[in-house]
Parts: structure tokens; C-alpha cells; sequence
């Protein structure tokens, strides 16, 4: 039998604790993926909650992944940003892999910029490329894990959603002026995430298959979270660091392990958030000081 999603109220209770812990608004909000974490070290006069320190909130349990909301200031302007993420392979169902973008909502979040580690399947990418996500395959969406599914509460967004433009083709422009300024834009590529379940890692077979389908990238995340916000009606920023190549042949020695993955995000990791704090630094949100009075 399947678990009761969250209510509203449960929501909220999750937004309230966070707001009692400090008087910085969050426009905002940044989900850092595996071994881009060093985000959060960037955040200025950064208040630190730790996802067990929330009353029934779920907590992350892959290397890599803090299991922490870190609210400052990040090039002037008021953030939150999530080190660490929940994967439904760690036995989530998808309304717990959303909850942090709903409590992101409830907090006045109105831009949410997710990141992910992914493998290259694209033959034009190369390990390090960063990967601005015009559009998605959910494989688990499709087989029917949605989080959407279920009774829909319309304080949070409507019954049914357009998912024909789920990340904003602003914010790539933004992203990729940014990348032009910064010198980072021999990094910059565009294309088709594809999620899918994990944990383990793709045959080469399934990789073969999911290139034809029009995958450029694979990875085990950022679909719910991008359902969720556009769900809440936010705008929504979709970046993948590619962290390997795919081994698309079979009976080859070379393997893929998270290993690698850790190591390449260690590797480009500042880049990365070189890219992603001046992204945010040149968006405009109008707001005041990101202080609630």
C-alpha cells in the first residue's frame, strides 16, 4: 500500500521550521548534485540546517550529498541551496523526492536551479561539459512514478501541467551570455536529459537504445524536482555536469563507478559554481533585501 504523500500543512510545518531558524528570504533556490556541494561554501553569512534536524523530513544517504538547506547570500542576492538530494533509488517514493521544491515554494522561492551529475551518451560531449537541459525523458515518470500522482492540492499548482517548456529558454540564454563572459563557454552544451531509476548504471545496450530515443546525457535524478517546480509554477534551470563518458560497447575493461563521478565533479566542480553564482548574480527578481521584516 502506498504511503500518504505530505499534506499542505505538513509542508508548511517543514517552511515554518526554516523561517524560526532565520530572517533571510530565499528568492532563489540551488540543488547542488554529487560533487558539486562546494556550492555552499560560497554562500555568505550562511545559516545551516541539517535535513534530520527538521522534524520528519528525509534525510540523504549517497557520498557526496550533505543532507543540508545552507541559506545566505550568494553574489548579492538571497539563496538556498540544498546539499544533498533524495534519489529514488534510495527507496523514496516521489513525493518525498519533491518535498524540498515544495517547501522551496512555500519559502517564496520563485526560480529553482538544479543540478546533476550525468553520463555522456552524446558522441559531441566530453567528460566536463556542462549540459544546459532544453527538455527531458523521465523513464520512471512514464512507467508511472510521478510525482504528481495522487490527489493534487491546488495551493500548490494545478491538476494538470504543460511540460512543453519546463526549463526556461531565458535562463539558458542567461546561462550561456554568462558562460560567453566568464570563458567558460567552450563547457557549454545544450540537450535532452534522460532520468532513470538507478542505482545501478546502464548497459550498453540501454545506452545504445536511449541515444537513439534522443537522450544526449543519463543520470538518476532532477525529473521530479522539475516537475514539482513547474508545478508550483516556478522557473526552472536545468544543468548536468558531464562527469563520464558512457561505455556504449560491450566486453570493453573500462567501467563506470561513482567513484569517477565524485572525481570529475571534484575536478570542474569550481567552474561550475563559478558559472551557477554569477548566473544568479545577474538575474533579476526585483526583490528588496531578501530580509523578511
Amino acid at each position: 500500500m502506498d504511503e500518504k504523500p505530505y499534506s499542505y500543512e505538513q509542508l508548511q510545518g517543514f517552511a515554518e521550521y526554516i523561517t524560526q531558524q532565520t530572517s533571510l528570504r530565499p528568492s532563489v533556490g540551488i540543488i547542488a548534485g554529487s560533487g558539486q556541494g562546494a556550492l555552499a561554501g560560497m554562500v555568505e553569512d550562511a545559516v545551516v540546517i541539517t535535513y534530520k534536524d527538521i522534524p520528519n523530513f528525509p534525510v540523504s544517504t549517497v557520498a557526496g550529498h550533505k543532507g543540508q538547506f545552507v541559506i545566505g547570500k550568494l553574489n548579492g542576492k538571497c539563496v538556498l541551496v540544498m546539499s544533498g538530494r533524495f534519489h529514488f533509488y534510495e527507496g523514496y517514493p516521489p513525493y518525498k523526492l519533491v518535498a524540498p521544491v515544495r517547501v522551496m515554494y512555500l519559502l517564496g522561492i520563485k526560480t529553482l536551479i538544479v543540478c546533476n551529475a550525468a553520463g555522456g551518451i552524446n558522441r559531441d560531449f566530453k567528460v566536463g561539459d556542462f549540459m544546459l537541459m532544453k527538455d527531458h525523458i523521465g523513464l520512471p515518470i512514464a512507467a508511472g512514478e510521478n510525482p504528481l500522482r495522487g490527489p493534487n492540492d491546488n495551493r500548490l499548482g494545478p491538476r494538470f501541467v504543460n511540460m512543453s517548456d519546463v526549463y526556461s529558454l531565458h535562463l539558458r540564454k542567461l546561462a550561456k551570455a554568462v558562460a560567453e563572459e566568464e570563458g567558460l563557454s567552450h563547457f557549454i552544451r545544450e540537450g535532452v536529459y534522460m532520468m532513470l531509476a538507478g542505482p545501478t548504471y546502464e548497459t550498453p545496450a540501454e545506452l545504445r537504445f536511449y541515444r537513439t530515443v534522443g537522450a544526449d546525457v543519463v543520470g538518476m535524478s532532477t525529473v521530479p524536482e522539475a516537475i514539482a517546480a513547474r508545478h508550483c509554477g516556478m522557473e526552472v534551470l536545468g544543468m548536468s555536469m558531464v562527469t563520464n563518458a558512457c561505455i556504449m560497447e560491450n566486453d570493453l575493461e573500462q567501467k563506470t563507478d561513482h567513484e569517477e563521478v565524485l572525481e570529475t565533479g571534484k575536478r570542474q566542480g569550481a567552474a561550475m559554481c563559478k558559472l551557477i553564482s554569477k548566473i544568479v548574480e545577474k538575474m533579476d527578481h526585483n526583490e528588496q533585501n531578501g530580509v523578511n521584516h
